[in-house]
């Protein structure tokens, strides 16, 4: 097979017209010639960090959407499945990815579960990390997210970096906020990337003391804005990753609209097509073609420079997708889960209290860090009421695995109006969360999520709406594009009947159980300081 068009060649820096011949999926010769078709061959993109259960889809399925965006590879980490399901539930993930043309990298995950102050359906202690290192087919330890496990070395924390480096593969990091001599010590331990940094400062201060940064763009936490000025710094450290990417999201894109939007802005052209295509394969070790000859023929053509709008996408030499099409097959998968709790009644997620004041969880939009609130709270006859004109509503944590009472507090920033919201998408241990109003809707909402055994509802105006995600409870075996007008009609009730004001409500919904991200979380077990990293009371 031969391709011709204008090469991308970011060893060189430089532009020329081409004859690409391609034979049994690799790259055999790259010619210059005269003149060539006005399209550009380039790399293939990859995610440098993402966990695709995130995308509401199974591997083979988001597969199929990311090919026509010009994505040939992820560095996936499975621990969102891995804390429902342990060692089978990344083995499934790496199976059904195999289905697939696209290049799945796996990592092993590093907190299963991530704290110790929560519940998750399974255990990867360090022999099982020592085990899935030990395998090909995972290429680094997934993220260290108990950063304070690294600074106060716990024993079990310093095995599994030590495993990894034995078995002499990268380290990812997770310290949001981490600074000074805690963040060199943090880095000191082997830990090479961090896709966490939320200012400049924070990256550049990393990144000067050795450290690979990822620049997010997902459907939650977007730090593009604060850290793209890092082209003008160090663009040879830089990658690209989207880490959490929602069904509809996806749809529209990937990484290939962080390469037009850092284009916009006036980043140098070879420098952020780096950071897209070639940085990731270098710091992880990845077989994924680079456009060399004897590279594998994984590569992209798109219209222009500019918007890079995909015509074709290749991988090992084969075209998986069009500009509107993917090119393979669907496969079938066997659902896999572990759901063990029952429905719940309105009285279950009362507050009970005397208290005037309360610690408040503050949501942010676009972020997935949060602010600590104490506020005036408003009570009748020793219970706690929600007060939507001050949008102060109850969120409540139900342990998916085991029958036990929830665990309710009060959450600023949603801006429903009545109603509620809830999922099964909980990072990272996945048990049900839910925002509300009242407690009848969260009982309605919470008990549809019970039923069906996973997915995500949203309960007002007399009408249900609901998601099905019979995969761990938190993914689904349709086409992407199902999941994706389905889920889309759920974030449209949100916002428009329910009345959020949140970009992405049920992305942000999402990490309000997540401790390792500060300032302040609600697990199944309690009211959670990310900044203290220790349970505090709701009630002052």
């Amino acid at each position: 097979m031969i391709i011709k068009g204008q090469l991308v060649d970011l060893h060189s820096r430089s532009i020329y017209p081409v004859s690409v011949t391609i034979s049994e999926g690799k790259i055999v010769s790259i010619e210059r010639i005269d003149t060539a078709p006005q399209h550009y061959i380039i790399p293939g993109f990859v995610d440098a960090h993402i966990h695709i259960e995130s995308s509401m889809l199974i591997p083979s399925q988001f597969a199929r959407l990311a090919v026509m965006h010009g994505t040939v590879a992820t560095v996936s980490d499975p621990h969102e499945i891995a804390n429902v399901l342990g060692m089978p539930g990344v083995n499934f993930m790496i199976e059904d990815a195999a289905k697939t043309p696209l290049k799945f990298f796996f990592g092993a995950p590093s907190c299963v579960p991530p704290t110790t102050f929560e519940t998750s359906g399974a255990i990867l202690d360090a022999d099982d990390i020592k085990t899935l290192l030990a395998r090909d087919d995972i290429k680094y330890l997934a993220e260290m997210m108990n950063y304070p496990g690294v600074l106060y070395q716990d024993e079990e924390v310093m095995q599994k970096l030590q495993h990894a480096k034995d078995a002499g593969k990268p380290i990812d990091g997770h310290a949001p906020g981490l600074l000074g001599e805690q963040a060199h010590q943090y880095i000191d331990a082997g830990i090479s990337t961090d896709h966490e940094c939320y200012t400049y400062e924070e990256a550049k201060h990393k990144l000067d003391h050795g450290m690979k940064i990822l620049i997010r763009e997902g459907s939650a936490a977007k730090n593009y804005l604060a850290l793209s000025p890092l082209f003008d710094y160090r663009p040879d450290r830089l990658m690209f990753c989207s880490d959490d990417k929602h069904p509809d999201d996806l749809i529209e894109g990937h990484i290939n609209l962080l390469v037009r939007r850092a284009i916009s802005d006036g980043y140098d052209l070879y420098d952020v097509l780096r950071a897209a295509c070639i940085n990731p394969i270098d710091h992880y070790d990845l077989g994924v073609g680079q456009l060399r000859v004897g590279d594998a023929a994984d590569f992209v053509i798109v219209e222009d420079l500019k918007n890079f709008n995909v015509i074709s996408t290749y991988i090992n030499g084969t075209q998986v997708s069009d500009s509107t099409h993917c090119l393979f097959s669907k496969v079938t998968a066997v659902p896999i889960n572990q759901f063990n709790c029952t429905t719940k009644q309105a009285k279950d997620f009362e507050i009970q209290t005397n208290a005037n004041h309360a610690r408040v969880i503050h949501a942010l939009d676009g972020e997935i860090i949060t602010k600590e609130l104490i506020t005036h709270i408003t009570t009748e006859k020793g219970r706690l009421l929600a007060d939507t004109k001050r949008d102060i509503l109850t969120i409540t944590v139900i342990n998916r695995y085991e029958d036990a009472p929830p665990v309710s507090a009060l959450i600023h920033g949603f801006g429903l109006s009545h109603g509620a919201i809830a999922s099964c998408v909980g990072h990272d241990t996945h048990n049900i969360i839910a925002v509300g109003c009242d407690t009848n809707s969260l009982a309605k909402a919470v008990n549809i999520i019970i039923e069906n055994r996973g997915g995500i509802s949203a309960v007002g105006n007399d009408r249900e709406i609901f998601l099905p995600l019979p995969f761990a409870g938190i993914m689904s075996g349709d086409e992407g594009s199902l999941v994706g007008k389905q889920y889309a009609e759920l974030d449209r009730f949100t916002k428009d009947v329910l009345g959020s004001c949140l970009g992405a409500p049920y992305m942000t919904l999402s990490f309000m159980a997540l401790l390792v991200i500060p300032d302040l979380k609600l697990s199944d077990k309690g009211l959670f300081s990310g900044k203290e990293f220790r349970f505090v009371d709701s009630f002052i």
